[in-house]
């Protein structure tokens, strides 16, 4: 906890709003999507999916194949609680729709389905998206598959597969010459410095000049902290900018290699 507030302090300090962006891409991002305070009927909707689980109070047994938790102490775990402390906040669900609203991305791969927090709001977004959402727990995933259904949500196929397992051997294969392309991947599971870049690595030809990625908790730890510097780095990044809870990476090869911390 200390490590968060001393990384959102700092946060704090270098963070811009759009009134320091001289990027035409960035500055309509951020005024047109960010910043649009206007109400959407689908926000409605995202509430209502979260209430109903922070109204169950059934448990189930949590298989963690990440960096685990940092609130709960056992594997059985009460869907209201996982709902209440490891899902996407209202705030960034939200955000999230808007930005599938925005961007309108067609071919969408989510890494860590959780509870579908994440997903929904996705899946709202961009109605005619195709989401593939991995999901490593059992469990957890079927619980997603019962409120995607319950809120009759028909574009996302969950699987329930390790990461590194699906990228390596999806029978469309991430190494192959001519991979499947996605319009917008949204990392969320596996808080580890060498998994997400290995996952990087492997989904990095998948990318066209449009696709937008999403890394959340980049502030999670000295690690993941460390992950992020280095994906900035890398050479086919453009424009990378952190919120604090994301890291959003471009590339758009048509624009200067910036960085930007915005406050969202």
């Amino acid at each position: 906890m200390l490590f968060q507030i001393k990384s959102y302090l700092k946060f704090l300090w270098y963070s811009k709003n759009e009134h320091a962006v001289h990027s035409p891409f960035v500055f309509n991002l951020i005024t047109k999507c960010f910043y649009d305070k206007k109400s959407k009927p689908e926000y409605a909707i995202l509430q209502q999916y979260r209430n109903t689980l922070l109204e169950n109070k059934n448990s189930i047994e949590v298989t963690d194949f990440g960096a685990g938790s940092k609130v709960f102490k056992s594997n059985k775990r009460e869907i209201a609680q996982i709902a209440k402390t490891a899902g996407i906040s209202a705030k960034r669900a939200r955000l999230l729709f808007r930005i599938l609203n925005y961007f309108q991305p067609e071919n969408i791969l989510e890494l860590g389905t959780s509870l579908g927090l994440a997903t929904s709001a996705m899946a709202l977004g961009n109605k005619n998206a195709q989401i593939i959402t991995l999901e490593g727990c059992p469990n957890t995933a079927n619980q997603c598959q019962l409120q995607l259904q319950k809120f009759n949500i028909n574009n996302v196929a969950c699987v329930i597969t390790e990461f590194s397992e699906y990228l390596k051997t999806h029978p469309d294969s991430y190494r192959d010459s001519q991979p499947t392309t996605h319009d917008l991947i949204y990392f969320d599971g596996n808080h580890s410095k060498q998994a997400t870049l290995d996952y990087f690595e492997l989904l990095l030809p998948t990318i066209t000049n449009d696709s937008v990625w999403i890394f959340d908790d980049i502030h999670w730890s000295a690690e993941m902290e460390e992950a992020w510097e280095a994906i900035k780095k890398r050479p086919k990044v453009s424009v990378t900018i952190d919120t604090f809870q994301w890291g959003l990476v471009f590339f758009r090869r048509e624009q200067p290699k910036e960085h930007f911390v915005i406050r969202v």
